[in-house]
């Protein structure tokens, strides 16, 4: 299907679309009322005006509280000087921002070719997306993360590194998912950025426990450790490793840590392989898969870290896989399993998303030809004209890499900075909360009606 070719006919098939999405999320109950940010601003706003510690505070009528490390309060201090419903208008200005950047830095230096049509196109199919569905409902930070951790990976791929590890450090603090992406930093010898990210972390950390040393000790000695104060293990929207044991009904914590051990090898295996092909997206692409999965809870809105693994898909000439992919985590399939994820069905049907974010974890392309590349390189070679007989053919012997061409160019943005700023530099190629659109009606909790915490 060919898309219109007049502005007006690409003005009715957005509208349309929009029509249809604004419909989906209509009829699919998916709101849950801003359940998260409601939380963040009860917390502090007992903790500063009210004189209350950080980890008492509860939704009422709900036993959840504030789950993050005590630094994540202090970035949201603002919150105690904002009403509940100014709070949500923020919070959503905020997430369309960083989902924004998120889109540009993904979307490589070529951004601009895909016009007002393509981005129109694009935004109605993430609106679909259930992991961003559930980050804005619920009022979550992950998209935030995502935005400074990708930011620290643009910075890896075109060689200005001097600030790198900052963004990966604040995020770490906030929330302690994103400290993998320090792991990857250390696995491919990054040592400058590994310092940054870890001495960002340390200090954000020292300045929370310097404003309340109450609650830093607190929360590193008992909160931590307490996974009941986020919710079950075997809820259906934990799609990490840990959720999958649990939901057979396996708790032990040494088969746990097997499997993490053999998924975070992988990862490693893999993540050197990427970098050393100068690949630093696909890198932190795979970092956010292991973190999901290693991670004890992984709810589904979560998942937006799947987000760079699509993008890498597209880049390496794997839409319709991609895209078929990205389908099922539209469809909140897993919710059919809500109340009853035993036998071979259940097994396979509530673990679903897990099983997504393994796969890519063990298929994502890295250190690949990329055939779309090749073929318009090639393309390129077969139509230039022959040098005239008069004109003889000059053999560049400069250093220097050869001028890409406007079209190469295009097609080669798929790898964004990275593979250019490798090549550059110089570097040897071979070197480097519940479910948004759960078909169940929202319970009185939005994440569970007994279960859970969103975190």
């Amino acid at each position: 299907m060919r898309p219109p070719r007049t502005e007006r006919g690409r003005l009715l098939l957005v509208l349309v679309l929009a029509a249809a999405v604004t419909a989906f999320t209509a009829t699919v109950p998916l709101l849950r009322d801003f359940f998260d940010l409601r939380v963040y601003q009860g917390a502090v706003d007992t903790w500063v005006h009210h004189g209350g510690g950080l980890y008492d505070y509860r939704v009422p009528g709900t036993p959840y509280g504030f789950t993050y490390p005590p630094f994540a309060a202090l970035a949201m201090l603002p919150m105690a000087l904002l009403g509940l419903h100014t709070a949500i208008v923020v919070c959503l200005l905020l997430n369309l921002g960083a989902l924004a950047v998120v889109l540009r830095l993904l979307a490589g230096p070529d951004w601009r070719r895909h016009g007002w049509f393509g981005w129109s196109l694009l935004a109605c199919l993430l609106a679909l997306f259930e992991p961003l569905r559930d980050t804005f409902s619920f009022g979550q930070v992950n998209l935030l993360l995502l935005a400074l951790v990708l930011g620290d990976a643009r910075l890896l791929a075109t060689g200005r590194d001097r600030w790198a590890g900052v963004g990966i450090g604040l995020a770490a603090a906030v929330k302690l998912t994103p400290a993998v992406f320090i792991g990857l930093l250390l696995l491919t010898r990054r040592w400058r950025a590994a310092a940054t990210a870890t001495a960002v972390a340390l200090a954000a950390t020292a300045l929370a426990a310097w404003a309340d040393p109450r609650a830093s000790r607190f929360y590193w000695t008992e909160a931590l450790w307490d996974t009941t104060r986020v919710g079950r293990l075997d809820y259906v929207s934990n799609q990490s490793v840990q959720g999958v044991l649990a939901r057979l009904g396996e708790s032990g914590r040494p088969l746990w840590a097997a499997a993490v051990l053999l998924v975070l090898c992988v990862w490693a295996w893999r993540a050197r392989r990427a970098v050393a092909a100068g690949e630093w997206t696909a890198a932190f692409a795979l970092t956010g898969l292991v973190a999901c999965l290693v991670s004890p809870i992984t709810w589904v809105h979560h998942l937006v870290w799947l987000l760079p693994s699509f993008a890498v898909l597209v880049r390496t000439g794997h839409p319709r896989i991609a895209g078929a992919l990205y389908a099922v985590l539209c469809t909140s399939v897993v919710w059919l399993w809500f109340e009853d994820a035993s036998g071979v069905d259940g097994f396979l049907g509530s673990n679903l998303y897990t099983w997504i974010t393994l796969g890519l974890l063990l298929g994502l392309p890295v250190g690949q030809s990329r055939p779309a590349r090749w073929f318009l390189a090639r393309s390129a070679r077969a139509t230039a004209p022959a040098p005239s007989p008069a004109t003889p053919t000059m053999t560049p012997v400069s250093d220097q890499p050869e001028p890409v061409s406007g079209t190469e160019a295009a097609t080669a943005a798929g790898d964004g900075a990275a593979d250019g700023a490798a090549a550059g530099r110089g570097l040897s190629r071979s070197a480097s909360s519940e479910p948004t659109g759960s078909t169940r009606p929202a319970a009185a909790k939005p994440q569970s009606s007994s279960a859970r915490a969103s975190s």
